[in-house]
């Protein structure tokens, strides 16, 4: 299948204006790659140093000849979806013996629950771990003894900060390696139903606690299609991945097959080999654009609209909003996984998963074929589905066909025509709204103002009883140079209440949103932020907001507005406690959300 025009024309766009950056980013890691195998130039003592542990592998590594893989890896049992690469260092050093490799974890890098810090001052240092993760991965790449690294990592920020560090050092091969999904467990609408029926006092806190705790019940990543599982799709879809490794449970044989043959792999496209892929060429315009075509086909967390800009630049790739508008304008919905839908991520992998769904987008033109992956040459592989029979790892042909049309449909049949996302643009700034969870008549909403400057300030109104007629909420002073750009989802069950009670309402922030986040209207990361001076920052309470996804904007319809002063606020309290006061440098070096709210790229 021909490329859709359309899907060429972004790409073309994308890889005009990235020209000269890409440029000079590829020349740097081809001089890097070129130098050789880095452990060559190390002198003895150096080497003695960075092999004093390695026991049996010690020959192995002092003659230089087998190809050496760090080990990235972002374990803890904090995270449930990390909880099993306890044990992958072991696997993955046993499988590089095999294949004549030897394999050492290079470092660590932070990984916090977003769950356990929703709505908590911690949560304001969520988006900066992104960078700090980029950073100590290349701390640990740094050692410069490595001809391809393996990087463990799944969740919200590591992701995106793994990627930063596999592209920054680019001329090293890097293949991603997940755990996968728990197993299903409380189904997820049920979850939010308890949660609501609690916000709105009908529960205690004791069937809360019950609910939870048998929604997020064991290892794996959390079921619903959130930020995680997003970075899952986008690994795929960009070819960092195995085909088809994202969504095979922990602990199963498969997963454990799947995890040595990516060690494998890396040990084979090392530039000691005949199949040398450097990180940095396989992460090109074409894996970005991919990456966005994944996002929209799947109708994936927002906060990888946050994210993508910032993976893009550390590869020399510069991205704009209106990359993400106009692939969305082209690229249909073929998911509902919760929150957009009922089902969660097992339920999407069983009905035919990302192998149809990427063999569906390679035949409808809107997928470029031709990309490089860790796989090989092309997507074609992608569509093929990952088996063991008899003890032996094979790829068979996947699904021709969806096995649950309420989960997943083809592209010509999707459902619906655009992707599960939208920039909204008016004099209110640039923001973005997840619209595949959002009912159709709840997507314009006009109404009067109510101004926040904090979350929990919102959720005292509430239980005030002070939201009786349509409200767009807005909270603002929630930007990266504010605090951090928290997510805001602990808001979702109280919105979700006032909807359900007939009242139209709809969220603004310059904030964020977890990619758990749906059925009420949320126009988030909205930029230039309040504490930029941006538009935010003159609304006053009672002035009339227009959120119109349907149309792409948000505007306020007040005559005064542009001769406003700007409002200030006091933000002392954002800077100390829980860690904040380590993050004044990055608060006040951080770029727009409209480029990845970045601090390192």
């Amino acid at each position: 299948m021909n490329l859709d025009p359309r899907i060429a024309e972004v790409t073309d766009r994308v890889r005009a204006r990235s020209s000269a950056a890409r440029s000079a980013y590829l020349d740097r890691i081809r001089r890097a790659g070129e130098a050789g195998p880095a452990r060559a130039h190390l002198a003895c003592g150096n080497q003695a140093h960075a092999y004093a542990a390695m026991g049996e592998d010690k020959p192995a590594l002092a003659a230089g000849r087998a190809p050496n893989i760090g080990i990235v890896t972002a374990y803890n049992d904090m995270l449930s979806a990390h909880q099993p690469y306890e044990r992958y260092p072991d696997m993955i050093r046993a499988a590089a013996r095999r294949v004549g490799a030897t394999a050492q974890v290079a470092g660590g890098v932070p990984a916090m629950c977003d769950g356990v810090t929703q709505g908590q001052p911690g949560m304001e240092l969520s988006l900066f771990s992104r960078d700090v993760i980029a950073l100590a991965a290349g701390v640990a790449m740094s050692h410069n003894t490595f001809d391809a690294a393996v990087y463990l990592g799944i969740c919200d920020k590591i992701v995106p900060g793994l990627v930063i560090a596999a592209a920054t050092f680019g001329h090293v091969p890097a293949v991603f390696i997940p755990a996968g999904p728990m197993t299903s467990g409380l189904p997820n609408d049920q979850k939010a139903k308890v949660r609501q029926q609690f916000a709105a006092g009908e529960v205690g806190r004791d069937k809360l606690m019950e609910a939870e705790m048998a929604s997020y019940h064991g290892p794996g990543t959390c079921t619903f299609y959130g930020t995680a599982n997003t970075n899952q799709m986008l690994m795929e879809f960009m070819g960092l991945h195995l085909p088809g490794a994202s969504f095979v449970n922990p602990g199963t044989p498969l997963r454990d097959a799947l995890t040595v043959a990516g060690v494998e792999r890396a040990a084979a496209i090392t530039a000691l080999g005949n199949d040398y892929r450097p990180a940095g060429e396989i992460l090109d315009e074409r894996a970005f654009v991919n990456g966005i075509v994944g996002l929209m086909a799947t109708g994936g967390s927002t906060n990888l609209v946050l994210h993508l800009p910032a993976m893009a630049r550390a590869a020399g790739i510069i991205l704009d909003l209106d990359d993400f508008a106009d692939l969305s304008e082209t690229v249909p919905l073929m998911a509902k996984v919760y929150p957009n839908g009922l089902a969660d991520v097992n339920h999407f992998h069983a009905a035919g998963g990302l192998g149809f769904m990427i063999g569906e987008l390679l035949d409808a033109g809107l997928l470029h074929g031709d990309a490089r992956t860790v796989a090989g040459d092309g997507l074609d592989r992608y569509r093929r589905e990952p088996k063991l029979i008899e003890g032996r790892l094979v790829w068979q042909d996947g699904a021709g066909k969806t096995l649950n049309d309420r989960i997943l449909r083809p592209a010509k049949d999707p459902f619906q025509a655009t992707g599960g996302l939208r920039q909204l643009v008016g004099n209110l700034g640039r923001g973005v709204m997840k619209v595949s969870a959002v009912a159709p008549e709840h997507r314009v909403v006009e109404a009067p103002a109510r101004v926040f400057h904090d979350q929990a300030d919102v959720r005292a109104a509430f239980q005030r009883g002070e939201f009786t007629s349509d409200t767009v909420v807005v909270v603002r002073f929630q930007g990266p140079k504010a605090n951090g750009m928290p997510e805001l989802h602990s808001l979702t069950p109280t919105l979700a209440v006032l909807q359900d009670r007939g009242l139209k309402v709809a969220l603004v922030t310059d904030g964020r949103m977890s990619g758990a986040s749906g059925k009420v209207p949320a126009a988030i990361h909205v930029s230039p932020e309040a504490a930029d001076a941006g538009p935010l920052a003159r609304l006053r309470d009672g002035d009339r907001v227009r959120v119109d996804a349907a149309r792409g904007t948000i505007d306020v319809l007040e005559p005064d507005f542009d001769a406003r002063p700007a409002a200030t606020a006091d933000l002392s309290g954002n800077k100390v406690g829980i860690g904040r006061e380590l993050f004044e440098a990055f608060r006040r070096n951080v770029g727009p959300a409209t480029e990845g709210a970045a601090v390192v790229v």
